[in-house]
């Protein structure tokens, strides 16, 4: 063999290798009810409309917003509580987002009563995972920091493993508790395929709160009195919204926290309750599966692209390398 054509079939090789194993990004956030982060997006970054979006991008900036489906930690591995500080649970600790854990009663919030429930998490890049979805405490006060403890960890509303996704959604059932007035779910995205994770805020009201109450949406929990300015109505962002701020994400363009496969995850730091071992994927044999696929979290799309084009500008390079070789056969 030639040493022009040795080059264009090492050539060749290395595309196909780059492209079958160039993995693609993860990113998604709950849809409905809506997370803040999505409800914010979708009153538009640079002017959002309601008291509590103007006050997180006041907070926070606007990249926030653009990055709405990336409130993560690449190395979680399911060390949720031990990662994230009381009072940084809807940021996940990442201070690109701390205007998301602004304490306010007057976050735009998804009317719901007790029973079943249909999820919708709004997904940009599906992977295998596990959906825990869960709620405040009775008492919740949304006008104090959220801890850990405020949580019914105990009692998800919901869990899904693996959902099929389907038209930017993956869907799953669930069931609300019986609670009144406002409340919050908290739903972790634990992917099984990499130890990346993502988290979100969804602000929920039940209605009247008191038993057979009918008080509006403005209540907060156990106060029973209506907020001064109501709350724009939640709503998720649409199609057109998301393409419209794609260019804007750096979402798939950094290093997803640094991790690459078979590199160690990091670890936990903050001063709380041992790891979440319900979180975490584990293997038939007790050990956490952080890498089903194979799959690392830090490839952007633009470069699943460039590989695509190298493959295929290499397999013509040496396809007309061989016809011109037969000719002065």
């Amino acid at each position: 063999m030639s040493t022009r054509r040795t080059a264009v079939v090492a050539a060749l090789g290395g595309a196909v290798l780059a492209l079958c194993a160039a993995p693609a990004s993860a990113h998604g956030s709950m849809g409905d009810p809506v997370s803040r982060v999505s409800q914010c997006y979708a009153e538009g970054p640079e002017s959002p409309k309601s008291a509590a979006c103007k006050a997180a991008v006041a907070a926070g900036g606007t990249q926030a917003l653009y990055d709405w489906n990336g409130i993560r930690i690449g190395d979680a591995a399911g060390h949720h509580q031990q990662l994230i500080p009381d009072g940084k649970l809807c940021s996940a600790g990442n201070e690109e987002f701390k205007g998301l854990d602004l304490a306010r009663t007057d976050w735009p919030a998804t009317s719901v009563r007790s029973g079943p429930y249909t999820f919708r998490y709004r997904v940009t890049a599906p992977h295998k995972g596990t959906f825990t979805v869960y709620p405040t405490k009775p008492g919740y006060d949304p006008a104090k920091p959220l801890a850990w403890s405020g949580l019914d960890l105990a009692h998800p509303v919901a869990t899904a493993t693996d959902p099929v996704a389907s038209g930017g959604f993956y869907t799953f059932p669930g069931t609300l508790p019986q609670r009144s007035g406002r409340q919050l779910l908290y739903a972790i995205w634990q992917r099984s395929d990499s130890p990346e994770a993502f988290y979100s805020c969804s602000d929920v009201d039940f209605g009247g709160a008191t038993a057979g109450g009918t008080a509006g949406a403005g209540d907060t929990a156990g106060a029973g009195k209506p907020d001064a300015a109501p709350a724009p109505a939640a709503s998720a962002p649409t199609d057109r919204q998301i393409a419209a701020g794609a260019d804007k994400s750096t979402m798939s363009h950094h290093d997803h926290g640094g991790y690459a496969p078979g590199a160690p995850a990091r670890q936990p730091t903050a001063a709380s309750p041992g790891p979440d071992a319900a979180d975490a994927p584990t293997t038939a044999g007790g050990s956490r599966n952080l890498a089903e696929t194979g799959a690392s979290t830090g490839t952007s799309y633009l470069a699943l692209g460039g590989a695509a084009a190298l493959a295929l500008g290499s397999a013509a390079l040496f396809l007309s390398v061989r016809r011109r070789a037969a000719g002065r056969r």
